[in-house]
């Protein structure tokens, strides 16, 4: 799908265009970028700073940057006059202010649904893990806590019967409700177009245009919505008072969706039940206090880490650069506009 107001494909040069890589990819992936372009690894893995970015925007015909590169306007018109493509390893696109690339020139791609399945198998063991306390359970084993199967011991709540709420009906959210059929989970959803009513059957959810009360609703809370200023803190100190007392949250979207000190505060007071996440506002750098709390159960962004999704998207990035590189427009070009 193409847009008038966009810019056409640029004629390329002759010979390899030049493509600086700023993470450590599958070695498949680095092998084919070797083997098609004058490809720049970092064979080191260790993330750019901002200097480094803007160096490679200044050396490169394409920079391929991943998810936690941030790239923002001042950035951009830094960049040299030769980079014509920002080749974004990741489905996500909010590291990179595409409106300033679109200003310059430059095309911004994308690798979306290569990592659908992966995030949502993720974001259901959350679902099943943080309501059966498993990360406590195996906290008491690693600390010589445990003595004995007990009754009463490490009681958490069954699945069945219970109000998955799901913010974001996209991809990731599709996939997530697909899967909660089979635990016997009623599915709720808040979107900002509701789904065809077919989809909808398929999936067995229901649409809840209100999103407070799909909130306040919830025994479990799924986020699946991307970070923007319209979303930032979307879960914020008020809509965390609705919850019910015995609800779980569980995030795989975007640290920037909760209001972090007010989730801290119901999760340490017990005015939820507890919390999955698997993102974080300052990612590497976590708050230490969730580590603390035992009703919480924190993964180090690991939503996407398969090696057949790592290898798909890898193979998306190739294949955006190959069609620009041979004066086509890519096939995952992102669009202001959608955004």
């Amino acid at each position: 799908m193409t847009s008038p107001n966009l810019p056409p494909p640029q004629p390329r040069s002759k010979g390899k265009p030049r493509v600086i890589v700023t993470r450590r990819l599958m070695p498949a992936v680095e092998a084919r970028l070797s083997e098609l372009f004058d490809a720049e690894l970092n064979h080191d893995d260790e993330p750019l700073d901002r200097e480094g970015l803007i160096a490679a925007m200044n050396a490169a015909d394409v920079l391929v940057p991943t998810v936690t590169d941030r790239i923002d306007a001042a950035m951009i018109a830094e960049a040299g006059e030769r980079l014509q493509l920002i080749a974004s390893f990741g489905a996500g696109t909010d590291h990179i202010d595409i409106a300033a690339a679109r200003a310059r020139k430059i095309i911004v791609t994308n690798t979306p649904g290569v990592l659908t399945d992966d995030t949502a198998d993720l974001t259901m063991a959350l679902i099943i893990a943080v309501p059966r306390r498993l990360a406590e359970g195996v906290r008491m084993l690693q600390q010589g806590e445990w003595h004995g199967w007990a009754p009463t011991g490490l009681l958490g709540h069954r699945l069945g019967g219970r109000v998955l709420a799901i913010v974001g009906m996209g991809r990731i959210g599709q996939a997530v409700a697909h899967r909660a059929r089979a635990f016997g989970l009623d599915v709720v959803y808040h979107n900002r177009s509701r789904l065809p009513a077919s989809l909808e059957n398929m999936l067995g959810a229901r649409y809840e245009p209100d999103l407070d009360m799909l909130i306040a609703r919830a025994d479990v809370l799924s986020l699946h919505c991307p970070a923007s200023e319209a979303t930032r803190h979307l879960l914020n100190a008020r809509r965390i008072a609705m919850l019910k007392p015995g609800a779980y949250l569980i995030n795989t979207a975007r640290g920037d969706l909760i209001d972090e000190e007010a989730l801290f505060a119901a999760l340490s007071e017990g005015r939820i039940a507890g919390a999955g996440f698997d993102v974080f506002v300052n990612e590497p750098r976590i708050n230490p206090r969730f580590l603390s709390l035992p009703n919480v159960l924190a993964l180090p962004h690991m939503g996407s880490a398969t090696q057949e999704g790592r290898e798909a998207a890898g193979e998306r990035v190739v294949a955006n650069i190959r069609y620009w590189a041979d004066g086509h427009r890519p096939p995952d070009q992102v669009i202001e506009d959608w955004v």
